[in-house]
């Protein structure tokens, strides 16, 4: 059984590996699937279903309660029989059922605050769970990036290998033709043995960072996963410097959904002030029951016999005998169903529950949710400076990220025309190996 199931087990992670390795997956479908497979999305989730579960048990709450009872015991020496509450010698089997139901009349609206608050604890539930999905899709995205940008960091390496593979054999050339020194070969070497080095370091990095996504997405390390390589085009009219903290940080506040859930937990704890308050009212319930019992003693009346008593007495001191008739009752024992029918009880009632003085406390209470309330304040006051502190860093990255792009953009074309230049100059002469070799190092790192 257990190679049947490890034979089982290693043919779904080959079967889940081969899926995944088949095609490029896109930076849209590697975050449908890690918030679909995140183990914190998956918690913020469950805690949705609690607060549903929540819900419906505060709406419950409103229907009475209804219960039963069924007991059965055999008692020994003087006891008490519970049928005719009369005091026995004798072992005595007894059984008792009862079914009794209650409603809550007023509870200080205890019921409907805690419909309330469940209400608002679902939706803020629902927010956070929204908002765990954004956080996934969020790390996913920017460990797509990093990989993006390891995979151009490897290919760059790469290109400087290669480059400089060919400035050997051309070196090489040269050296045979008598134009260079043989120390120049060695130059060379160097540098070559420096981008192999490179290279290596550029694969680790790539390596790690598919580990990382692939941690996020919740997938096994040993699977072959591979990201596609977007083409992205900057559209013409992009202007970073346009936008403002302001206006941003405006519409960030009515998008996110942690900013909602951080309100909506203020209104929450509010409410737990109430029903804190609500355990200092009276509460009015009102019951009723209806039992019977069963004894193994039990006996029923069927019938009178009648006897004839004397009875003296004296009159002027002159004893007189007389005989009057008195009826004996007949007893039989009685089965079980004619004692379920002639034990049948029934009682209804209202109870009025005063709180007068409990050790202070129901005020405690009150003063813990109002703590609580003030730290949800300041939840959401934290809330809101995170998010306007991520908007302005993002302002602030899109812009520079711009400057950087159009500086790189001119240094490319700068270095280009610069290494064709010193290419030129080697071919005729006038620079050394490692002149060129510099030149291209430049070209290549600004590509």
């Amino acid at each position: 059984m257990f190679h049947k199931i490890t034979l089982t087990a290693s043919l779904v992670i080959a079967f889940a590996g081969l899926t995944l390795a088949q095609e490029s997956w896109s930076l849209e479908r590697c975050v449908t699937y890690a918030t679909q497979n995140s183990l914190s999305v998956k918690q913020a989730q469950n805690g949705v279903r609690n607060a549903e579960l929540s819900l419906k048990q505060g709406q419950f709450n409103r229907l009475p309660n209804l219960n039963s009872s069924i007991s059965g015991g055999y008692q020994f020496g003087r006891t008490i029989d519970p049928t005719t509450n009369e005091f026995k010698t004798e072992s005595i089997g007894f059984n008792s059922y009862s079914i009794s139901a209650g409603a809550l009349v007023y509870g200080g609206n205890q019921v409907n605050n805690t419909i309330k608050q469940s209400k608002v604890d679902l939706e803020a539930a629902q927010l956070d769970a929204r908002a765990s999905a954004n956080n996934v899709a969020l790390s996913v995205a920017s460990s797509y990036l990093s990989i993006l940008l390891a995979e151009e960091q490897l290919e760059n390496a790469n290109k400087q290998r290669e480059q400089t593979q060919r400035q050997l054999e051309q070196t090489d050339k040269l050296i045979q033709a008598g134009q260079l020194p043989e120390n120049d070969r060695l130059d060379i070497l160097a540098q070559l043995a420096l981008n192999e080095q490179n290279i290596i370091d550029a694969q680790n990095l790539v390596n790690i960072n598919y580990l990382v996504i692939k941690q996020l997405m919740v997938v096994d390390p040993a699977v072959d996963f591979r990201i596609e390589r977007p083409q992205v085009a900057i559209p013409a009219d992009a202007n970073p410097d346009g936008f403002s903290l302001e206006s941003v940080f405006s519409t960030a506040m009515t998008t996110q959904p942690q900013v909602k859930a951080a309100d909506l937990r203020i209104q929450s704890a509010n409410l737990s002030i109430q029903l804190a308050r609500a355990n200092m009212l009276p509460t009015l319930t009102v019951f009723g029951s209806i039992t019977s019992n069963y004894s193994t003693l039990g006996q029923s009346i069927t019938g009178f016999n009648t006897i004839r008593i004397p009875q003296t007495v004296y009159i002027n001191n002159v004893p007189t005998t007389f005989e009057f008739d008195s009826q004996v009752p007949v007893l039989e024992k009685s089965g079980f169903g004619t004692q379920f029918k002639d034990n049948f009880g029934q009682s209804l009632g209202v109870s009025l529950s005063i709180p007068i003085y409990n050790n202070h406390r129901n005020s405690i209470g009150v003063e813990r949710m109002r703590i609580a309330a003030i730290n949800a304040e300041l939840t959401d006051k934290q809330v809101r400076q995170q998010l306007k502190s991520d908007v302005q860093r993002a302002i602030a990255d899109s812009r520079s990220a711009k400057l950087s792009y159009e500086a790189a953009q001119r240094s490319v074309n700068a270095a280009q025309v610069a290494y064709d230049n010193a290419q030129k100059r080697f071919t005729l002469g006038a620079i050394n190996t490692l002149q060129l070799t510099t030149k291209a190092i430049t070209s290549t790192r600004l590509k």
